[in-house]
């Protein structure tokens, strides 16, 4: 039984993949018409908003989208806004703005009574390379050791620092040169601190983001264990109240993220006494028809949802990025409408 079921599985897959190929070859000569691919791209970026007391935003969104959920939740005058996504930790932590990530070694270092000569090495990169590398500086508790130019490649970036590891109070890597623009999104990944190699202190769980200023204004803690969570800790920067921001993590999925999260959502919603006048959901350019599509087929078209698609800038400076993306999400939603037949 189960190896006829497996069978079963494998013949769909098949033919799934056989019509995906057809229609990507469709699309292609489809797409070379200027008009088509103009109506296409607008349609799966279109947004259609309804008045409703709830904000859906999707976890994986940038920082610039979720400053302008904000906005929109502010606005509007919902009664909450709801921030989902799958669990996962990413490898390295995105500095998307101008900000300082603080490192807080504490226990790493408790009762370490070593004076001397200490090798201090950073793991980043660049999301970009060339002129457009992102720069960084360096400081162990208020002083500035160095700064550097990140590669695109992942390294280390290494500092000598004289003193007793137990008087390390934190260290600091600050992004100094955040820039959007034809070029792309000028981005620092930084996954962890090595002290003397032998001494590892990872991002996740051992340090803030302070956003902008070194003030906690805006400071987000790395303790999240979804993007639900990171998006939620974001938006509490901005100044939200947390009684209103809801984090819905779903579980962790390799393939059909958006169907994961919209199934986690509903499971969710079953367990709180939430009066739904209407849910607007913000997600990302031409991946937001294939979100709305999905929210309303796993709900049931039970309440009135509307969809926000904000401008994805990463896409939009560059026409070849926005051909290739018009085809990924057609293609998507096409997938989609055929899993979301059981539903």
């Amino acid at each position: 039984m189960i190896f006829k079921k497996m069978k079963e599985h494998r013949k769909r897959r098949k033919w799934l993949i056989i019509i995906i190929i057809f229609l990507t070859f469709l699309l292609a000569g489809y797409l070379s018409v200027k008009p088509a691919f103009n109506y296409l791209s607008g349609y799966l970026s279109k947004s259609e908003q309804v008045k409703g007391n709830i904000l859906i935003v999707e976890g994986w969104l940038p920082d610039y989208a979720l400053k302008m959920a904000a906005d929109e939740f502010i606005k509007n005058g919902y009664d909450y806004i709801i921030t989902t996504g799958l669990k996962s930790i990413p490898e390295y932590f995105i500095l998307s703005e101008n900000g300082y990530l603080i490192f807080y070694p504490g226990g790493k270092l408790a009762g370490l009574n070593q004076q001397g000569q200490h090798s201090i090495e950073i793991n980043a990169y660049s999301e970009l390379d060339g002129d457009n590398r992102a720069h960084f500086n360096l400081y162990i508790n208020d002083s500035l050791m160095s700064d550097f130019f990140a590669e695109k490649r992942k390294r280390k970036y290494n500092v000598s620092w004289e003193g007793n590891l137990k008087s390390i109070d934190s260290i600091l890597v600050e992004f100094t040169n955040d820039e959007v623009g034809v070029f792309g999104d000028r981005n620092l990944y930084v996954n962890e601190i090595e002290i003397d190699h032998k001494i590892r202190i990872p991002y996740h769980g051992n340090t803030d983001y302070d956003i902008g200023k070194l003030n906690g204004i805006r400071r987000v803690k790395n303790n999240f264990n979804s993007s639900a969570e990171s998006a939620r800790n974001r938006l509490l920067s901005l100044g939200l109240d947390s009684a209103s921001v809801k984090a819905v993590p779903a579980k962790k999925a390799r393939i059909n993220r958006t169907l994961t999260s919209a199934l986690a959502f509903r499971d969710w919603l079953k367990t709180t006494n939430m009066q739904i006048e209407g849910i607007n959901i913000i997600s990302l350019g031409p991946h937001a028809r294939r979100t709305w599509m999905t929210f309303n087929k796993i709900l049931n078209e039970k309440y009135k949802i509307g969809i926000i698609s904000l401008p994805d800038i990463k896409y939009n400076n560059s026409r070849t990025n926005k051909i290739l993306m018009t085809i990924r999400q057609t293609l998507g939603i096409i997938y989609y409408w055929l899993i979301l037949i059981p539903y």
